[in-house]
């Protein structure tokens, strides 16, 4: 009887391990089935799949496992199989691990894709594989984010890191806000002298576009199909006829004297034909430039003081919605049409509306005319990097534990009600010119698409506690592709001159670093780079004053301190999210941390003195610099 008694503890004890190994993934996958014993990554040898369509699908596989071969047909230490499964839907997948091999299975490449994620998130994490089966589906059909480029250029090579990011963690969807405009009253009031840019390439209005910084038509629609390939749909957005700045300062005869210039004079009849002809330079043709399903039309936060302009505003929003439709796609715009309440009909059927303000757009009335939403709820979701209001970084504690894509801004609706399509995060560059780079946005993405990818494809919380999933998620990194965080440390004897010290374009070391070395200074040129990357310089001596320093995002920093021939140093730099501080034999020299800036008498704002440190290659050099190191504190 002991001996019985025994076993069944045993057996209770085993069937209790396997229940408890679920894997962790973010997102969290929907059903796991626990099999017996685990298959180390070793035995993965080969890839196969079974249409020719998943080949991409099984060369990105191939990427982080080594290498290995992929072959068409069946059989593989991992087989990727198409299926006529109805109920993993468009987006699911089965993915089933015994001691023999891995198997994903799904309806489309998109599900095949998310399998081969789930399964990198679990390589990444470097322990055999658990024998069982996770079968995943999303709860919200569009899970992603929105990046404002308008007010702060964000290169195209940056934004092809992004998407890889995105799709690392199963986000579907990257909205691209193209146009957008400084507040005037942060330039003397004077709509003249305040920002404004558009980043399309332009053959129809050719000085519409940005000068600081655009896409061309072929990179841009390029960079679409990139994104397609990896799961994520770009949607871009032209956002009139209010942040519409750039439309009036290429054509003044457009801006409204009642509402300012960021707005467009809708009571001007050149207003229409205007949009009409720039939504064709984009949407029309065999292969338009946004080659994608949907587009933006914008509309969000035109002023509703006079009537008559109201009824003028909802004509516009229903004729740019026509005309999205007259190119074959569906048009999304932000949710204005409770603070713009009248009379003029505008097109519901087929029309998504994001719900970033109440206010604005009551998510009743508007779930009660149809609209398909789209949840962005400002005061939960929204990013402005040191603007002192919204988020820096997103409360990611309080949205894992209390926010679902059904709880827009405290309206609460039926988790995966059917008019609610998904949820997505913003990023604003609200302020212009405060220094901000394109490191410094990631880092705030980066945690901004975990939390925001678990609560759109998991909704429901999981058993695991928000502390234990904070700390296992940071473990996931960004996916093999995708490197903006900084993952490069190095130690070298010497520093050579002119030379690739990383074959990675994008080697760089993020925060929170020290980078240090010993330099005999010999005569340096104004100019001269000790390193560099697509991203930023390190100067020995910088362009204009020969100081230590570095330039990134158009912006340049000098240290008060310039190196004399003949004298050796050691120097040192220590940089976080919110400094980069020099130290010269031991000692600080000079710390650029967030400084207070005035643009005029009362308007200040936050300038930011960061730099993700750059690790790809050095510049020409006379110095003689060894016992160089690089390394994450």
């Amino acid at each position: 009887m002991k001996r019985k008694l025994l076993m069944l503890i045993s057996l209770f004890a085993c069937c209790v391990a396997f229940a408890q190994e679920k894997p962790f993934t973010v997102p969290a996958v929907e059903n796991w089935r626990a099999g017996k014993g685990e298959l180390p990554w070793n035995r993965i040898t080969d890839i196969s799949y079974n249409n020719e369509l998943l080949q991409s699908q099984a060369s990105y596989l191939a990427g982080f496992l080594g290498d290995i071969p992929v072959r068409f047909g069946k059989g593989g230490a991992v087989a990727l199989q198409l299926s006529k499964d109805k109920k993993l839907g468009a987006e699911g997948y089965r993915l089933t691990i015994t001691s023999k091999g891995v198997s994903i299975q799904a309806q489309t490449q998109q599900g095949i894709l998310w399998g081969i994620q789930t399964l990198q998130q679990l390589f990444e994490q470097g322990k055999p594989l658990a024998c069982g089966t996770i079968t995943d589906t999303p709860a919200y059909a569009i899970r992603g984010m929105i990046l404002d480029v308008g007010r702060k250029y964000v290169p195209l090579s940056y934004l092809y890191s992004l998407v890889d990011l995105l799709s690392y963690y199963k986000m579907n969807t990257l909205q691209i806000h193209l146009n957008d405009n400084g507040s005037y009253n942060y330039f003397n009031n004077d709509w003249n002298e305040t920002y404004a840019a558009f980043r399309m390439e332009s053959e129809l209005f050719p000085e519409l576009t940005a000068q600081d910084g655009f896409y061309t038509k072929k990179g841009f629609h390029d960079f679409i199909l990139y994104a397609r390939s990896m799961g994520v749909e770009i949607i871009p957005e032209i956002d009139a006829p209010a942040h519409s700045l750039c439309f009036s300062h290429y054509r003044p005869s457009l801006a409204s004297e009642e509402f300012g210039a960021d707005h467009l004079n809708l009571r001007n009849p050149a207003v229409t034909p205007f949009l009409d002809s720039l939504y064709s330079e984009y949407l029309s043709g065999p292969d338009p430039v946004f080659c994608c399903p949907r587009m933006h039309i914008g509309t969000d936060e035109y002023s509703n003081k006079d009537k008559a302009v109201v009824e003028l505003f909802r004509g516009l929003v229903d004729h740019l919605i026509r005309e999205v439709e007259s190119y074959g796609k569906q048009a999304v715009f932000w949710g204005q049409l409770t603070h713009a309440k009248g009379d003029t009909p505008v097109k519901v059927e087929n029309v998504m509306m994001e719900m970033w303000y109440n206010g604005y757009a009551n998510p009743r009335d508007m779930k009660a005319l149809g609209y398909q939403m789209i949840t962005v709820p400002s005061r939960l979701v929204y990013i402005v990097p040191e603007a002192g209001y919204y988020y820096n970084y997103l409360n990611c504690k309080n949205l894992y534990e209390n926010w679902t894509p059904a709880n827009i801004a405290g309206e609460i609706f039926e988790e995966r009600d059917p008019q609610i399509h998904g949820g997505m995060f913003c990023v604003w560059n609200d302020i212009t010119t405060n220094g901000i780079s394109v490191g410094d946005i990631h880092h705030r993405i980066f945690p901004a698409v975990q939390v925001i990818s678990e609560k759109t494809w998991r909704a429901e919380n999981d058993t695991i506690g928000y502390a234990a999933w904070d700390t296992q998620r940071k473990a996931l990194g960004e996916g093999y592709t995708c490197h903006q965080l900084g993952d490069t440390q190095m130690e070298l004897p010497s520093l050579p001159s002119g030379t690739v010290i990383n074959s990675r374009d994008d080697a760089q070391i993020g925060y929170d670093y020290q980078v240090e070395f010993d330099i005999t200074w010999a005569k340096e040129t104004e100019g001269t780079i000790l390193l560099q990357s697509p991203y930023s310089r390190f100067y020995l001596a910088d362009p204009v004053g020969g100081w230590l320093g570095f330039s990134r995002d158009g912006y340049l920093y000098t240290f008060r301190h310039k190196g004399k021939p003949g004298r050796t140093e050691h120097i040192c730099i220590k940089g976080t999210n919110r400094n980069t501080a020099l130290y010269v034999n031991g000692k600080l020299v000079q710390d650029l941390s967030i400084e207070k800036r005035f643009y005029t008498e009362n308007k200040s704002y936050n300038y930011v003195r960061t730099l993700v440190f750059p690790l790809h290659e050095t510049g020409r050099f006379n110095s003689r610099i060894t016992h160089f190191k690089a390394v994450k504190q």
